[in-house]
């Protein structure tokens, strides 16, 4: 299995290894968001559904612009801005609670998640290489998923800071300004990768990515289904367990750190899963097996069985994650990836985000089931619908090895 990790090239690591810094931050800024705003900062259910789809309402709306430039004039310095803002709004959300600033960094959240993805994948399916493509997503996603999870772990700490003699909101903001400075240090790593090409204005070339419409336009409607389904209750899960269960922050974050920790351990077999299998089924077998497990979660009797299921669907949910950057990553132009990864990511976040509204209010209104039931529904149209799609595409390196 750790063969496929062998001879990576050595800026596709530095990408890999600094990305481990922002993910700490984002692990606990996004697992404890809901509870943040809501049960610490004192906001309405509504009004934290609402600042999460304004995120997402942003990131669309530069997703596909930053993508575009990045392709023009150089994917590093859009990673590079991206890191910056991303670590500036984590101190924003915490050392405010007044509604037009938070909507203000919700804004610049969403500006900073798009230059930050749409460079990112871009520029690591440039460092690894066709080969290594599919490897280096995985150990992304292996270091990922331990940083997320190690952000949602370290949620606990809160406590400690309280024994310092700060209150519970206190101790919060602390935590926050704490992992925005982690965050904004991975900036230094990040200026070591070097850009193999001289980026210049092109005039002549197209806005949109007209080589790579046709698989985008696929590849995006399957996602987009399967993300307003996730937003229905993924980035709401400790305000669910405390609705659910009456379970705190310092409870559920670590639960859901988790699910990433395992995460990250099960992304490693990936690769050898993707060889065995090949991408697409890959992709199919993990997203429908994580579905039945998503179902039951609201049967669950203990919050110790909701983790447990919670936790399996998770697993098998993100093993698809690299599988599905792997892809389009492979299957567009090379000159056309910035564009595409900003594309795939904005149609991704808009129907999450807008979806997360939605999940908010039924969580509001007592409704605690109900977004895993419809859920549900839309990741079953999603994975049939991509299996239709996508069953006899291979990727270039799959035809190599045949």
């Amino acid at each position: 299995m750790f063969q496929d990790f062998r001879n990576m090239p050595l800026e596709a690591k530095y990408l890999i290894f600094a990305s481990f810094l922002p993910s700490l931050a984002f692990g606990t800024f996004y697992v404890d968001l809901s509870y943040f705003l809501t049960t610490i900062q004192g906001l309405s259910d509504v009004f934290m559904g609402s600042i999460i789809m304004i995120m997402g309402i942003s990131m669309v709306a530069t997703s596909i612009p930053l993508g575009i430039l990045a392709d023009r004039y150089g994917r590093r310095k859009f990673l590079i801005l991206g890191n910056v803002l991303a670590s500036l709004t984590i101190a924003v959300f915490a050392l405010t609670i007044d509604a037009s600033i938070l909507i203000l960094g919700a804004i610049i959240e969403g500006i900073s998640e798009s230059a930050f993805t749409a460079s990112f994948s871009a520029l690591m399916s440039e460092k690894a290489g066709d080969l290594k493509r599919t490897s280096a997503f995985s150990l992304l996603a292996f270091v990922n998923n331990i940083g997320f999870s190690l952000g949602a772990f370290i949620i606990p700490f809160v406590y400690l800071l309280e024994g310092f003699g700060l209150d519970s909101r206190e101790a919060h903001v602390l935590l926050f300004a704490i992992l925005a400075l982690l965050s904004f240090s991975a900036t230094f790593i990040f200026i070591k990768v070097k850009e193999k090409r001289n980026f210049k204005p092109m005039d002549n070339k197209p806005w949109v990515p007209r080589k790579s419409l046709n698989i985008l336009l696929k590849y995006t409607l399957t996602g987009a289904i399967l993300a307003f389904g996730a937003g229905l209750f993924v980035p709401l899960m400790t305000r669910w367990f405390y609705l659910k269960y009456s379970i705190t922050d310092a409870y559920s974050g670590p639960i859901l750190g988790i699910s990433n920790l395992l995460m990250g351990f099960t992304n490693l077999a990936v690769p050898a899963l993707a060889r065995k299998m090949g991408v697409v089924n890959a992709i199919v077998v993990t997203q429908s097996a994580s579905t039945i497990f998503m179902f039951s979660i609201p049967f669950s009797p203990t919050y110790i069985v909701a983790s447990i299921l919670y936790i399996v669907r998770t697993l098998l949910m993100n093993m698809a994650n690299p599988l599905q950057q792997s892809l389009i990553m492979g299957l567009v132009a090379e000159d056309e990836r910035g564009a595409a990864s900003g594309i795939s990511s904005s149609l991704w976040r808009l129907p999450n985000s807008i979806s997360a509204t939605f999940g908010a209010m039924l969580l509001g209104e007592g409704y605690l089931d109900e977004p895993f039931y419809a859920a549900t529904v839309l990741y079953i149209v999603s994975i049939l619908l991509f299996w239709i799609l996508f069953r006899r595409i291979r990727l270039p390196e799959e035809m190599v090895r045949m």
